[in-house]
């Protein structure tokens, strides 16, 4: 999403490099890429301008700090202006003392606001919150179908009175069924034009006016660039938005709706959709969207994520496994289906810090050896993928998994030989013995520690054993690529 503007802003960086402090003439030509690198992210040029304007002051009045080069201290100076322009901290979705909880969802048509009404319940349920979804999408063909759908997909009840009631009563009756059924919230999801119109408005200020939500929050395409500031601003003046919800932001948009939005309107954004998933919705997080946006990666995201996909029991019984080399392709497989439900390989990588220079053909050929890793492992038995051995030993037991898999022998050899390598090198981190290297199990990408024709290390390996002197132990290991372990 964001890669585009954070290789531009690598550039203003280096603008910087090699200088030995931050003045009036050394910080020009960092400004004007930076300013470029944002208005190529079709940020609003007004907040642009000010942003500008800001980073220039703020740089210049600066403190020297001892051991802080430069161009490190101005992407600090970039970073706590990105997360000022986006809101300096989440803002939680309302919750009101006396149930129900009324949220109201406006945007134009095809910002995905109908899935994104789906999401922010399953958010909500997610938190232990009751919900109840209310359809007053009449116009639009299928749109009460849809949120029905997604409603018994997600678990969640959907109030509708057909598509030709008034969408005010709709609303009306749908609060009212929430609070005698105790709901906890009741999110109404509204109609949408292809662009803004008195009739839309008037029927959104009339719903507003009759429910009276605690949230009104105005779902924008982040594709639409600086026009998303433009939407922001009409729905807040005519009808008085408290949040937006950026949905689209995993897709190839530039970014600049996330800069923009809140410095036009006022009002925060409170969520960004990421995925066509039902389940992709995070809270947003200015703090660490300009992590990203800096090429910085976002630790804390990342962890939340595998928070909700991973069992605490179960990894720690997974932790035994691999410290005690019984991690086998069972595990593996595993592993692999947990980290597809976390969301692309692309994505995952790209929240860790110092990742984001991977290439995307790398992490498309990573994509690749994953699902070939997977349909190989899918053609095994029972009894092989409990006990990796049996393939190392058995040729036909290899060519029956590529016929299985479509692969070759080849493939298959090597996904085994790789597999005992990193067995290996996890039961040497469990007894202690350090890490050297990650074998090629992504094809080679993350590299190889163990020249052509050398074995691995033993389980348990510390080093040689027998009659050779200490000097020759230390040659054979260097000529062994391990350093000087």
């Amino acid at each position: 999403m964001f890669d585009a503007l954070s290789d531009r802003l690598e550039a203003a960086w280096k603008k910087l490099r090699g200088q030995d402090k931050i003045s009036q003439s050394n910080i020009q030509d960092a400004l004007r890429e930076v300013r470029r690198a944002l208005l190529e992210a079709d940020v609003n040029l007004q907040v642009v301008k000010d942003f500008i304007t800001d980073v220039e002051e703020k740089a210049q009045g600066a403190d020297v700090i001892a051991g802080v080069r430069p161009d490190q201290q101005f992407i600090k100076i970039v970073y706590d202006e990105l997360v000022q322009v986006m809101g300096d901290v989440n803002v939680p979705l309302a919750q009101a003392e006396k149930s129900p909880t009324v949220v109201l969802m406006a945007g134009l048509q095809g910002t995905g606001k109908t899935t994104a009404t789906a999401k922010l319940a399953l958010h909500l349920r997610k938190l232990e919150r009751s919900c109840l979804m209310v359809a007053t999408d009449v116009y639009r063909p299928a749109a009460i179908d849809q949120l029905i759908t997604l409603g018994k997909q997600i678990d969640v009840p959907v109030f509708e009175l057909g598509s030709n009631a008034d969408p005010v009563e709709i609303a009306r009756q749908g609060i009212e069924r929430g609070r005698a059924e105790g709901v906890d919230t009741v999110i109404i999801d509204t109609a949408g034009r292809l662009q803004i119109d008195e009739e839309m408005m008037g029927e959104l200020a009339r719903i507003k006016e009759t429910v009276q939500p605690h949230e009104t929050l105005l779902v924008v395409d982040s594709m639409t660039g600086q026009e998303a500031a433009n939407l922001t601003r009409t729905f807040h003046e005519q009808i008085g938005i408290t949040g937006a919800i950026l949905t689209k932001l995993d897709g190839d948009s530039r970014g600049g709706a996330a800069l923009s939005v809140r410095q036009i309107s006022g009002a925060p954004i409170k969520f960004v959709g990421v995925g066509e998933k039902v389940e992709a919705l995070q809270p947003f997080y200015p703090d660490r969207m300009a992590s990203r946006i800096l090429g910085m990666g976002d630790v804390l995201t990342l962890v939340e994520k595998a928070q909700e996909e991973i069992d605490l029991a179960d990894a720690e019984k997974m932790q035994e496994k691999i410290l005690s080399a019984k991690f086998d392709f069972t595990d593996f497989l595993k592993q692999l289906r947990l980290l597809k439900n976390m969301g692309s390989l692309g994505g995952i990588i790209k929240m860790i810090p110092g990742m984001n220079k991977l290439s995307d053909d790398q992490l498309k050929q990573g994509e690749t050896q994953l699902k070939r890793c997977e349909a190989m492992i899918n053609s095994m038995t029972k009894q092989e993928r409990h006990d990796p051995d049996l393939l190392a030993s058995s040729p036909s037991r290899r060519r029956r998994i590529a016929g299985g898999s479509g692969y070759r022998e080849a493939d298959v050899s090597k996904l085994v030989a790789d597999f005992q390598k990193m067995r290996s090198l996890m039961q040497q981190m469990g007894q202690g013995g350090g890490m050297p290297g990650m074998p090629g199990m992504f094809g080679g990408g993350m590299g190889n520690p163990y020249p052509a024709g050398n074995r691995p290390p033993a389980p348990g390996w510390r080093g040689y054993t027998g009659a050779a002197t200490t000097k020759k132990k230390k040659k054979d290991k260097k000529k062994k690529g391990f350093g000087n372990l």
